[in-house]
Formats: C-alpha cells, structure tokens, sequence
C-alpha cells in the first residue's frame, strides 16, 4: 500500500534552510567576491555615435530625377558591405592599434575583424532625432575614448567617401555611353540632310505627281524600321546594363580572390612563424644576459648569436613558403570558371543575338526599300524621295533628341555629383568623444553573481536534503507514513565521548568549508577571467 509523500510546512523548510545555511552562505560569499573582482578589473568600454543622413539634392529633385527608395536603399547597403569588408577593417585596426592585447595574445586577424564588423560596429535607424528621418546612427565601442571616436568618425568618412565616387563613376559612365551614341546619330543625320540637299538640287524643277500607294508601303517599311531601331536601342541599353553587372561580378570576384588569399592569414601569425619568432626573443634575451657579463667577441655570444641567425634563417624561408602557397592558391582561382560572370557572358550573348537579328531584319528592310525607291526613281518622283528622306531624317533626327534629352540628364547629374550637389550621405552629427563607459554595468553583473551563487548554495542544499525527505526523520513523519500515533519519543543517547567526536567534526567541517571558499574565490575569479564570460555581458552593456 503507497503512501503519499507528506507535504512539509513553511516552518519546517525554514528549518531545512537554517540547517543548511552554510551550505547556502558560503558559495554565496564566494561567487560573490570572485565576480566582484573580477568585474572590477574588467576595462571600461566607451561608446562614440555619429549620425549620418542622406541628403537631399541641393538643386531641384525634378530637374535631375531622385533616386527610390529601394534604390538607396540598394546602394546603402552595398556601401555598408564595402565599409564592412576586411579589407576596410583591417587597416584601420592597425591603423588605431585597436585590440592589442587580443592581438598580443595571437588571436588571429580573421576574429578580430569579425569582433569587430558584428559586436563593436553598430548601425542603428534614427530614433532620436525627429527632424532627421532618413537618418542612421553609426557607432563604435573601444575600451579608450578617443580611440573609440577616431575610428567613428573613419567608419563615417568612408561611408561619405564610397558614396560620392560610386555615384561619380556611375553618371561618367552612362555620360560617356550617350555621347558615343550621339556622335553615331548625329553622322547619320548629316548624311541623310546631305542627301536630302542634293536630291533637292538635282530636281528642283522636276517634281513629279504623289504616287500614293509606293508612299504608304514606303512608310511602313520605315515605321517597321523605327520599331527596330528602338528595340535595337533598348537592348543596347540592357548590354550595357548587363556589361556593368558583368564588371561588377568581375569586381566582386577579385574581391573574393583578395579575402580567400588574406582568409590563408598573415604569416607571421601561423603557430610555426610565433614559435620561432619567440624562440628568437628568447636567444636574443639569453644574449642580452650573456652581453652584460662578456665582451660581443666572447664565443658564449658568438654561439648564441649563430643560433639566432639559425632562427632567422628559418623565419625568412617559412615566409617564402608561405608567400608561394599563397601565390599557388591564387592561381587556382584564375583557373576556376566563375558561374555568376559566365551567366552575365551569356546573357549578353542573348543580347548581342537579339542586335544581330534586329539588324538582320533591318537589312531586309533596307533591301524592301531600295527595291521601291528604285521603282520610284523610275518614275519622276522628287517628291517622293524628299518624303522619305524627310521622313528617315525625322525619325533619326527623334531619336537624336531623345538620346540627347537623356545624355543632358547623365550630364547634369554628373556635375552635381561632382559637384556634391545631389543625393549624398552626410555626417549630421559628428562623432562624440564619450565621456561616461557605456559597458560594463558593475552592480547588474555584482548582482548577477550574488544571484548566481545563492543559487548554486541552494542546490548544494537540495542534494544533501532530498535523501533525508524521503525518509522518516520526525514524529510527524512516522505518524503519516506508519498511520499510527506515536505515543513515546526517545531522545538519542550519546556519551561525553561521542558528544566531543560530533563537536570536533562540526567545526572540522566548517573550517573545511571556509578553507574551500577562501581557495575557490581566486580560482573562480580566474576562471571567469579568461573564460571572458563576464567581458561577454559587458560589452552588451
């Protein structure tokens, strides 16, 4: 028959607390002073902001069109990628001497730069300043103030400097296509106008009756030719969308090659290179000792200094092997097809086809109408052929205009780029220098561990006093198990002898316990010292 386990009373589980209370004191006390410790040697961390803006064109959005917001969107974020990117960070790490115990300690620079790109770097939307509504804010934390602004205020600069020669590059660009394409419209337009004059010269008293029917097919042969021309036109503007794509898979690609080849590492940093860089600083220390006691021609130095030229010489030919593994890698991916640029290749293969047969077709035509203007030029007809030629001059000279409306607008937004006159990013707020740590928060993470180990002493407690619950220890226990009364109850008997050995082993227990506390503290500390777990919560703030 099972018997329900008997739900204790308030005042008996104080009593369990009581009785284990140095169980619950002392690993109080000492994850509470190794964290105090601990946390206070921890650096403070100082946090500089700057907030940037795109701003507006200086100049009428309608007379130079205004990007959507997708498209900025699009280009912001390409600029935050190339802000990001190693090859932005790393120089400026080693510009700052930014985490130089980190990199001290032989942390690679592939950690460091990933530290920094997603846990220093912040970039945030703009909330506090209601006047600033396509804003952002831009921060970065170091453990120095100034450090932490002068890079801020480099993060900002780059992104101010990657947006004004993007957009530079890009208006010179579509400038220099559109002037290509004028000088090829504008010949044609004086050969037509040439033409035109010497027909009129040669039959200027000499104009025939319209010949309706000729005329009519006449033009839709060059409606059907001014179909082609645009489309032939619009897909010489998708080859050059599609060329530039093309360039900047091209771009990208050799940006890969760049990180894979910096992803194999600086040399120096590989475990071979610091050990023997380290066993170099130690002969040249032992050197040092020796030069304190003997002449530089004493053959103690002399040995010493062979065994550093030795080391040296080892250094230098690990570098060359690792610069012609490098070079190797680099050369396999020249080799390797890239998929993204063979897509973009093909595409403008597709294209350049569609031109093809758009030309095609507009030979056909140009044969449809030599044979009627040959039929025409058989009859006196002037005045047809000043129709056509006035007609083939108005549709070149259409899409003369047209092209040169478009190369006025690529001009007049590339001198207001140039000029930093239209949509740019701007510093609004330069960067703070901090004057107050935003990291670490002391009394939260001082709380954290009092938590923490009145916790773990709570555990303790539970485990030594779950085996004594589920047995019988009083009256009470015996009454709800056994369902009896209990009518006498016998005190344990113990001898002067047993009382003095039960004494001595009380105090021999607490004396261990306070010994394991006072050793654990400085344990604990270190512990959590290089485990980092607390820098971890500091830098969160």
């Amino acid at each position: 028959m099972s018997v329900e386990f008997r739900q204790r009373a308030p005042a008996e589980y104080a009593s369990i607390l009581w009785r284990r209370k140095w169980l619950i004191i002392l690993p109080t006390i000492a994850l509470s002073l190794a964290v105090a410790y601990a946390v206070r040697k921890l650096p403070n961390v100082y946090e500089s902001n700057t907030l940037l803006a795109v701003r507006p064109a200086t100049i009428s959005a309608a007379s130079i069109g205004r990007l959507s917001d997708t498209d900025l969107t699009f280009r912001i974020n390409n600029i935050t990628q190339d802000v990001l990117s190693r090859t932005s960070l790393e120089p400026l790490i080693e510009r700052f001497g930014l985490y130089r115990a980190e990199r001290e300690r032989g942390e690679p620079v592939e950690f460091l730069v990933e530290r920094m790109r997603t846990r220093d770097v912040q970039i945030r939307l703009n909330t506090s300043r209601n006047d600033v509504t396509n804003g952002f804010n831009l921060s970065f934390r170091a453990s120095d103030p100034r450090q932490a602004q002068n890079v801020t205020q480099a993060l900002g600069r780059k992104y101010v400097d990657a947006q004004v020669r993007d957009a530079k590059n890009e208006s010179t660009i579509t400038k220099e296509f559109f002037n290509t394409k004028l000088e090829d419209a504008k010949r044609k337009l004086d050969e037509i106008d040439q033409r035109r004059v010497m027909v009129m010269t040669q039959n200027m008293e000499n104009l025939p009756s319209q010949v309706q029917a000729l005329v009519e097919r006449l033009t839709g042969l060059y409606e059907q030719k001014k179909a082609y021309l645009s489309d032939i036109g619009r897909l010489r503007e998708s080859y050059t969308a599609q060329s530039n794509l093309l360039s900047a898979t091209s771009r990208q690609r050799d940006q890969q090659i760049t990180n894979t080849l910096e992803d194999l590492g600086d040399p120096k940093a590989s475990s071979g290179y610091v050990q023997l860089a380290s066993r170099k600083s130690q002969l040249e220390a032992e050197k040092q000792l020796l030069l304190n006691e003997y002449k530089p021609k004493h053959p103690d130095v002399i040995a010493k200094q062979t065994q550093i030229d030795a080391v040296q010489k080892e250094m230098s030919e690990l570098l060359d092997y690792q610069n012609k593994k490098a070079e190797l890698r680099r050369k396999q991916f020249n080799e390797s097809v890239d998929v993204g640029a063979t897509q973009y290749k093909n595409t403008l293969q597709s294209i350049d086809n569609e031109i093809k047969r758009g030309q095609k077709q507009m030979e056909l035509i140009d044969v449809q109408l030599s044979e009627l203007e040959s039929r025409i030029n058989k009859v006196p007809g002037a005045e047809v052929e000043l129709g056509k030629i006035d007609r083939e001059y108005s549709t070149t000279k259409g899409i003369y205009e047209d092209m040169l409306r478009q190369r006025e607008n690529a001009s007049l937004r590339a001198d207001v780029n140039a000029n930093s006159q239209g949509e740019s990013i701007a510093v609004i707020d330069a960067a703070n220098l901090p004057v107050k740590p935003v990291a670490p928060n002391r009394p939260l993470l001082m709380a954290l561990g009092v938590g923490v180990g009145l916790g773990l002493g709570l555990l303790f407690a539970v485990a030594f006093e779950i085996p004594r619950l589920l047995t019988v220890q009083t009256k009470q226990d015996a009454e709800h198990y056994t369902g009896l009364p209990v009518l006498v109850l016998l005190p344990e008997m113990l001898t002067m002898r047993e009382v003095q050995r039960l004494k001595m082993r009380r105090v021999a227990l607490a004396v261990a316990g306070v010994v394991i506390t006072v050793i654990s503290i400085p344990a604990l500390a270190l512990a959590l010292r290089f485990s980092r777990i607390l820098e971890t919560f500091a830098m969160r703030g």
